[in-house]
Parts: structure tokens; C-alpha cells; sequence
């Protein structure tokens, strides 16, 4: 059987001194969930990851939310969904300087694009991986060797793949030599058995059969194997018995066969019984009895698509085409040619949007670089800036004391002037903006609604279709309303606010979006806030964000409660915007206009923004920008 099994244990077990008994847990059910493929409970504890996060602010959480939404999105064959939710999550371990998690998310992604055959992309990252992880590996960290060996068998199966067999077998060679430092006992024996099988494989495809047979049998030897191991059992044997039945040795091909496909089906394997199938389709057609070839592959096609095996479908049909009709036959072959075709339209529409995915990110973090040095050479001018008026001050001091500080003092006083004229322009600036926010709201709207009001109660003439033109002009009349209340509102909208008249610009505007929606809402504004030395932009980011989320629950969530709370917790001010609306599955729906305009202000105040929401059950997000 000509393929490789992939063995990936890019868990992390290790946790801070403080982690708590809760996050362990949860934890440790998220990964259960994961490895029998339970995608209901998978989703439940990822659900529970993202609470923990909301109460605790620990960002390790959040990337743990986001690294169990691409496992989710994995074991469903959402391979996209999958790489995106990855790359978050490796976003916010390099923010964290966590090397093991940056580089077992490198390793996660790296896997994905192997199944989707982007061989270079996945190199790539492999390589990122062992940068992190290598120097861990040489402080003997025992966890760490079986990272660094799953990474070394993927370049393994990488160079495999691309039939560079000479390299494929130093990469598992190197894997091997890790292994043996791996310390837990069953790992360690698996990741034998699984290396031997890929050395073997490998020389089959170079058809050195010999060889190969030499791997196979060392791992038939394997103490105990055919109980403790079924499975790597069965792997061996099969192969075992594929290599001898290419060197034209059929004792025993059948009865060997026949073992595999017990065991797998004891197992409930059907995703390898296909494989053992084509192997037995390939005996009978050597041996001239087509009936019972066609047969096997009528059987290898059943459970390849039993299993959604794309790679045995085809070669189920290819196979088929050989011991079939000639019409059964262009049949076949037909379907071999439009499956291999829709397949290559997907492996590269998945490596688009892997591709989409990198530069997008990679676009940020550039733009990012790019606006720190700007910051820094800026800084650096406003520092030059500020020590040469420096010096020329003591050297004018030095040289002219007396007249010096005659024009000092006359400086002074003409900028404390200039300064007092401006905030006096300022000022009334403010008073006029606000004295035609409130002639627009208190005048023209009054005047407005009183006339729309009064509208209202005159009959009308005519027939329905004038009765009809009569009741749109008035909802006309309610929209302009609408538009003049909140152009009044901008208006008077101050972000360097005191504290107080902050506050209640925030409950202004919750309130305001609250009536036109119908919503009962809750405020939740901690009162240590102070809002007088929290810069501009924070405050205004904070007000469009509210504004927006606000504007999404009135469109789209049909809720009737919403509660928003704005707390501040270790140079950190945390908002969150909870709705009882009908939700929707965040794995499965792309993100809207709402929530990139919000993660962009999110992102541009170095901060981290998350959303959490399924289906009839609301959703929550989450902001947290430092100050």
C-alpha cells in the first residue's frame, strides 16, 4: 500500500505556574473532543476557552480559542477556515514570545498546506518551526524532541511526495535519531513503528523491494505489536506483502490480505480499507481472474467514498477501468478525469486562499513595522527638537542673563496669550457646534416632528393608492428626523471629554441606539476609569467600535437585550458588547464590513479583538486595547 501515515502531536501540556484547575480541564476536554472527532463537544469547550478568556484577560486563552476553531474547522475538512483560524492564533503567541506555541503553530500550518499539496508553503513554515523549536531542543527539554521530530518526518513526507526519495529518507533519519529522546514510553514506540513504516515505503517507491522488505519485517518483530499496536500492525503487513507480491512471491498474498482487512474492520478504519481492496484488485488481475477484480474494486470504490477517500476514489477508478468493459471502462475513466480535474481546481483555490491569507497578515504586519519606525524617527526629531532649544536656551542665557530672561518671561507671556486665544477659539468652536447641535435637535426636529404629527391626524381624500403616497411621505418625514437626530449628535460628540461627560456620551449613544431598535440595555462603565488621561484616539476607536456593534445588532441580531461593559484591568481597557439576538456559527461565516471596520480600529490601537457567537444564542464581542 503505497502511502505514508502523518503523525502530528502539536499539543501543548505545559502551562504557567498559576494556570488554574478550570483551564486545565477544559483544556484537556477540548483535546479529547479533538482526537475522536467530536465536533459537538469540540465546539462546546471552545465556547467555554473563550469565557475563561473573557474573565480572566489571559491572552494564551484566546489563542488557545482560536487553535481549537481550526481544529474544528480540520476534522471537517474546512482546510481554509482551518489556516486562517491557525494564523490567528499564531499572531497572538508571537505577541506573547511564546517560542513552543509560535513554533507548534508554524508545524499546524505547515501540515495543512501538505494536504493541499503547497509543498514550498509548508517547507517554509517547517523551517520557521525548527527556528523556534531547535534552540529549546538543545536545552533538553524533554517535551520539545517530539515537536522537532514531527517536523523533520513532515519535510520527510514533503520531499517524498515530490519523489526526491534520497533526501526523503535523510529527513526521517534525522526524525529517528529525535525519537529516541522522546520520553514518554508509547509515543516514543509509535513514533518508531510510524518512521520504520515511512523508511519502508519509501524504498518501495524506489522499487527496491528488498529493502524494503528488510523495514517491514523489523517492524512485524516489534515486541507485542499485533496487540498493543493493531493498527501499525496491520500497516506492516500489508506492505509487507505488497513488496513480496512485487518481487513475484504469492504465498500467502490472500491470507495476508484477508488479516488486514479484519483488523481494520475491527477498528472501523474504512478510510484504509479501500487501500488493502485495490491491493487485492491488483492480485486477481495479475493472476488473470477478472470477475473477482472487478469485484474488490467495486469494494475499494465503496469505502473510499464511504470514507471520503479522493485519493483511493481515483485510483479505484483507474483500477476499475482495467477489469471492466469498454464501456464500463470510458465510464471510469470518464469519472477518473473529471474528479482528478475538480480536485486540481480545489488544491489550487485552497492555496489561493492560504496564499490570500499569509499576505494579508503579512501586509499588516508590515504596515505595523512601518508606522513603528515612523513613531520612533519622529520621536527621535521631537527629542533632537528639544535639545538644541535646550542648548540655545543656556547658551542665551550664559551670554544675555539679564536680556534673556526679559525675553523669556516676554515669550512666556505672548505664548501663555496665543495659547489662551486658541483655547478660546477652540472653545467657541465647541459652543458653536453645540449651539447648532441643539438648534437642529430642539428647533428644526421639534418643528419637524410636530408638523409630521399633526400630518398625521387629517384625513385624507382620494383613493388607496393616494392614502398609500400619503403614509410614505410621512415615514419619509420619520427617516429625515432620524438623520437630523444623528447629525446632531455627532456634532456635539467631544472625545477629550472629562471623564464624566464621556460616560455619558457613551450612555447617550447606547440609549439613542437602544429606542430606535426597541433593545433593553445595561451600562456597565467601571467607575475608576479615568478618562482624562486616556488619549483621543483611544476614545474616539472606543466610540466607533460601540457604534458599530450597536449598528450590527440593530440589523442583523433581532435581539431585545443588549448589555455593554467597559472595565480597565492592568493598563488594559476591556469592551464588551453582548446581545441576545439569533447568533450565528463564527467558524462557518465570514466576517462582515462591521467586524473588519472593528478589528482594523482594534488592531491599529495595538489591541486584541474577538468574537464569539452560534446560532440562537447571541453573540459576544470582545475588545481589549492597552492605555
Amino acid at each position: 500500500m503505497r502511502y505514508i501515515l502523518v503523525f502530528l502531536f502539536v499539543i501543548n501540556f505545559s502551562f504557567g505556574q498559576n494556570t488554574t484547575t478550570e483551564k486545565d480541564s477544559i483544556i484537556k476536554e477540548a483535546l479529547n473532543a479533538y482526537f475522536k472527532r467530536d465536533t459537538v463537544k469540540l465546539k462546546k469547550y471552545t465556547g467555554a476557552v473563550f469565557n475563561l478568556y473573557k474573565r480572566t484577560n489571559d491572552s494564551t486563552l484566546l489563542a488557545k480559542y482560536h487553535q481549537y476553531n481550526a481544529l474544528r474547522a480540520k476534522i471537517t475538512f474546512k482546510n481554509d477556515s482551518a489556516y486562517y483560524y491557525q494564523y490567528q492564533a499564531l499572531e497572538i503567541s508571537k505577541k506573547l514570545k511564546d517560542s513552543l506555541q509560535v513554533g507548534l503553530r508554524y508545524l499546524s500550518i505547515a501540515g495543512l498546506q501538505r494536504m493541499n499539496q503547497d509543498w514550498i508553503g509548508s517547507e517554509e513554515n517547517l523551517i520557521q518551526c525548527l527556528k523556534y523549536h531547535e534552540p529549546l531542543a538543545s536545552k533538553d527539554d524533554p517535551d520539545i524532541y517530539m515537536y522537532v521530530k514531527s517536523a523533520y518526518n513532515i519535510l520527510g513526507l514533503i520531499s517524498f511526495e515530490r519523489k526526491r526519495y534520497e533526501e526523503s529518507l535523510k529527513y526521517y533519519r534525522k526524525a529517528l535519531e529525535l525519537n529516541e529522546k522522546v520520553v514518554n514510553k508509547g509515543r516514543k514506540e509509535k513514533g518508531y513503528l510510524y518512521l520504520i513504516n515511512n523508511i519502508g515505503v519509501t524504498y518501495m517507491n524506489m522499487n527496491n523491494y528488498e529493502k524494503a522488505i528488510e523495514y517491514f519485517k523489523e517492524g512485524l518483530a516489534f515486541e507485542n505489536i499485533k496487540e498493543n499496536y493493531p493498527s501499525n500492525y496491520g500497516l506492516f503487513l500489508e506492505n509487507f506483502t505488497e513488496s513480496s507480491f512485487n518481487l513475484e512471491r504469492y504465498d500467502d498474498v490472500l491470507k495476508n490480505y484477508n488479516e488486514v482487512i479484519d483488523i481494520r474492520l475491527k477498528n472501523g478504519n474504512m478510510f484504509d480499507l479501500s487501500a488493502v481492496h485495490i491491493n487485492i484488485l491488483d492480485f486477481y488481475l495479475k493472476t488473470g481472474n477478472l470477475k473477482k477484480a472487478k469485484e474488490y474494486g467495486l469494494k475499494a470504490l465503496d469505502y473510499a467514498k464511504k470514507s471520503g477517500n479522493t485519493r483511493y476514489i481515483l485510483k479505484s477508478y483507474y483500477n476499475l477501468s482495467k477489469v471492466t468493459n469498454e464501456k464500463e471502462s470510458n465510464n471510469y475513466l470518464d469519472a477518473y478525469i473529471q474528479l482528478s480535474d475538480s480536485l486540481q481546481v480545489a488544491e489550487r483555490d485552497t492555496k489561493n486562499q492560504f496564499a490570500r491569507i499569509s499576505f494579508e497578515t503579512e501586509k499588516k504586519e508590515k504596515e505595523n513595522a512601518i508606522l513603528t519606525a515612523e513613531n520612533q524617527s519622529k520621536e527621535l526629531e521631537i527629542l533632537e527638537q528639544k535639545q538644541q532649544k535646550t542648548w540655545g536656551w543656556f547658551l542665551a542665557i550664559f551670554s544675555l542673563l539679564g536680556l534673556g530672561i526679559s525675553i523669556l518671561f516676554f515669550n512666556l507671556k505672548k505664548r501663555k496669550a496665543a495659547f489662551i486665544a486658541e483655547l478660546d477659539k477652540v472653545r467657541v468652536a465647541n459652543n458653536e457646534r453645540d449651539r447648532i447641535a441643539q438648534e437642529l435637535h430642539d428647533g428644526i426636529l421639534g418643528r419637524l416632528f410636530g408638523t409630521r404629527f399633526g400630518l398625521g391626524f387629517l384625513p385624507v381624500g382620494g383613493g388607496k393608492e393616494e392614502a398609500e403616497k400619503y403614509s410614505q411621505l410621512l415615514d419619509e418625514l420619520q427617516d429625515i428626523e432620524k438623520e437630523i437626530r444623528e447629525v446632531s449628535h455627532k456634532l456635539s460628540y467631544t472625545p477629550s471629554s472629562s471623564s464624566e461627560n464621556f460616560n455619558a456620551v457613551i450612555n447617550e449613544l447606547i440609549k439613542e441606539k437602544s429606542t430606535i431598535a426597541d433593545l433593553n440595555y445595561k451600562v456597565d462603565i467601571a467607575k475608576e476609569i479615568n478618562w482624562d488621561i486616556i488619549q483621543k484616539d483611544i476614545k474616539t476607536d472606543i466610540y466607533r467600535i460601540l457604534q458599530e456593534a450597536l449598528q450590527n445588532i440593530i440589523k442583523h441580531a433581532k435581539a431585545n437585550t443588549v448589555s455593554v461593559a467597559i472595565k480597565e484591568s492592568d493598563n488594559n481597557l476591556s469592551l464588551e458588547i453582548e446581545d441576545n439576538g439569533v447568533g450565528f456559527d463564527a467558524s462557518e461565516q465570514a466576517e462582515g464590513i462591521g467586524f473588519r471596520n472593528m478589528e482594523a480600529r482594534v488592531k491599529k490601537l495595538q489591541g486584541i479583538f474577538g468574537v464569539q457567537s452560534s446560532k440562537g444564542n447571541g453573540t459576544n464581542v470582545l475588545v481589549q486595547i492597552p492605555i
